[in-house]
């Protein structure tokens, strides 16, 4: 069954243009419909897919499965969430995948039908279970395999929030003092004849505020502005990530990263009844661009009749603990099992380097910080006490 896409047509009715949504394979298709029925089109562009919010989507996986739990099959199921909805994202959403359902389509071909929302990964565990008749618990694991993931990511983020929060009001501090408390502290000096070095720097400062105070402003927030728009280039991102990552220990706690998504990714997929090949070409799209040839690599041995075990050992992309426990599920035959066990494991070793990090980074941030706006409090004083000496 050929892919439609969502296309935004003008077309002109009695003289006036007018637009309208259709659904074809392509943009000549959907000028072809329009003409069938009298239309004069005026042109054809593709639609801007409106994202649904990701917690949207659990959301609507928590819903399905209760009612299928219930007895409902899916199409009924649906159905029900239609009815009790009021997003209209949402009724849109529900209203292709009941078109899909009502042609004769599979679930998993309907959602297919809805990249933007729906990824390859859930697509091919509802596929995999449409062949078992287990649904509803292919669905359930889905939705704890996303809850996990996201888990790690709200960890990483917070992680980096704190600094990111600490540096600003840092900032936001430093540039108070020296755009307003230090050009005020300066008037204290004019007038004297005999000024110390740190008097005569305050004074000067002070001077520049009040003589080129806006050129100032304009020149930071034309620094500001061009140091945002450089680290938003992929390239300035890459290679400042690149130079993060020459610090072993940082380096190790990212490869754990990238070690629990790929194995519960992994674990997820073979526990649905995917085949291992097929699951480790799905498995690439959580693992970072730099290690899609490892994998590829995995794959060929694979295909060539070796174990996961042995592949992923060639490759790097496993640990002494996490080849072991491999290789247990390959004997045992429960080799899905072993997968979000290696998984728990190194989420649990991510989460206490992560704490770890955070019990002697933060507070050598502050000091940091603390130390910064401290020296600029003690230049400000510092004149006065050098003056006090000389006149005792």
């Amino acid at each position: 069954m050929s892919k439609t896409h969502s296309w935004e047509v003008t077309y002109l009715d009695n003289g006036k243009r007018k637009k309208m949504r259709t659904q074809a394979e392509s943009a000549i298709a959907a000028r072809h419909q329009l003409q069938q029925a009298g239309h004069a089109v005026v042109r054809v562009i593709p639609q801007k897919q409106r994202q649904i919010k990701r917690f949207a989507l659990g959301l609507f996986l928590q819903e399905l499965v209760a009612l299928l739990e219930a007895g409902l099959v899916v199409t009924e199921a649906i159905e029900t969430l239609r009815a009790c909805s009021t997003d209209e994202q949402v009724l849109e959403m529900l209203e292709r995948l009941l078109e899909k359902l009502y042609a004769g389509c599979q679930l998993s071909q309907a959602m297919s039908a809805q990249p933007e929302i729906f990824p390859p990964l859930l697509v091919n565990t509802v596929a995999s279970s449409e062949q078992t008749g287990h649904l509803a618990n292919a669905l359930k694991r889905y939705h704890y395999y996303e809850q996990r993931i996201e888990q790690l990511r709200k960890r990483i983020r917070g992680t980096l929030t704190y600094p990111v929060i600490v540096l600003s009001v840092g900032g936001l501090i430093i540039c108070f003092l020296l755009g307003f408390i230090v050009p005020s502290f300066s008037q204290v000096f004019e007038g004297m004849n005999t000024l110390t070095d740190s008097a005569r720097l305050i004074l000067w400062w002070g001077n520049l505020v009040k003589h080129s105070g806006q050129e100032l402003l304009l020149a930071l927030a034309a620094c500001l502005a061009f140091f945002f728009l450089l680290f938003r280039q992929p390239v300035v991102k890459q290679t400042l990530f690149s130079l993060v990552l020459k610090i072993p220990q940082l380096r190790q706690q990212q490869f754990l990263g990238i070690l629990v998504r790929f194995y519960r990714t992994l674990g997820l997929l073979i526990e649905g009844g995917v085949p291992v090949p097929h699951a480790l070409r799905l498995a690439k799209a959580v693992l970072p661009a730099s290690h899609h040839q490892r994998l590829n690599r995995v794959l060929e041995h694979v295909l060539a009749g070796n174990t996961l075990s042995e592949s992923l050992e060639s490759q790097q992309l496993t640990t002494p603990v996490a080849m072991r426990l491999i290789q247990v599920g390959e004997r045992s035959g429960e080799l899905a099992g072993m997968c979000e066990r290696i998984a728990a494991f190194y989420d649990e070793a991510l989460e206490r380097a992560i704490d770890s990090f955070t019990r002697i980074f933060e507070p050598v941030l502050m000091m940091i910080v603390g130390g910064i706006v401290g020296l600029v409090v003690f230049l400000l004083y510092m004149p006065i006490f050098e003056m006090a000496g000389s006149m005792s």
